[in-house]
């Protein structure tokens, strides 16, 4: 984008390119063998501790003998994306301010199979901590069409494209609620 040997100045083209000019002399830091050794070694106790935090983990390296905080251990995790795994709390409540959408199937008969689809999400405790377990089920025949564990309870997971390649194939119109009403034509043949 910025070329330093053009006519114009760097000022300018980053003007242009309306980005700040001071990005542009910005060169990032390379990461210290200490803190390299630091980060493999939270990793490895995260491994071992998953529902340990930065506190918990600042506690074991320093058992250890390293020298570091809580808030650099912190740092740390956030720059490898690791997070303690703990129990959500109030996980079923809305947020405020949630559009709350109405019950579509209140008087449905549900007489055939990939009439009606149901999400859920419930959590497994493990040894260490839990996972989150999302699973959508045919109401008539009480089967589970798709599953998913995760050990974080995050809409990327949740709303993933993923899940129609496990979903069985139908036509009609999806609903847009919590559960999923599918409005299908009947069946043509009596073996339903």
């Amino acid at each position: 984008m910025i070329d330093r040997d053009h006519g114009l100045s760097i000022d300018r083209q980053a003007k242009a390119l309306g980005i700040n000019r001071g990005s542009v002399y910005y060169l990032p830091r390379p990461v210290s063998d200490a803190d390299l050794a630091l980060m493999r070694r939270t990793c490895e106790l995260h491994l071992e501790y998953p529902f340990a935090g930065s506190r918990m983990l600042r506690g074991l390296l320093r058992q250890e003998g390293h020298d570091v905080g809580r808030l650099h251990v912190s740092t740390l995790m956030k720059k490898m994306a690791i997070e303690a795994i703990y129990r959500r709390p109030n996980t079923s409540k809305p947020a405020p301010g949630h559009k709350v959408y109405p019950y579509l199937l209140r008087n449905l008969a549900v007489v055939r199979p990939n009439q009606v689809w149901a999400m859920d999400i419930t959590y497994i405790p493990m040894a260490r901590g839990f996972v989150y377990l999302a699973a959508v089920v045919d109401w008539f025949s009480r089967k589970v069409l798709a599953w998913r564990l995760s050990i974080t309870l995050t809409a990327d997971c949740l709303a993933s494209r993923r899940w129609r390649k496990h979903l069985p194939a139908t036509g009609g119109r999806r609903s847009s609620t919590r559960t999923r009403a599918r409005s299908l034509p009947a069946p043509s043949s009596s073996r339903c």
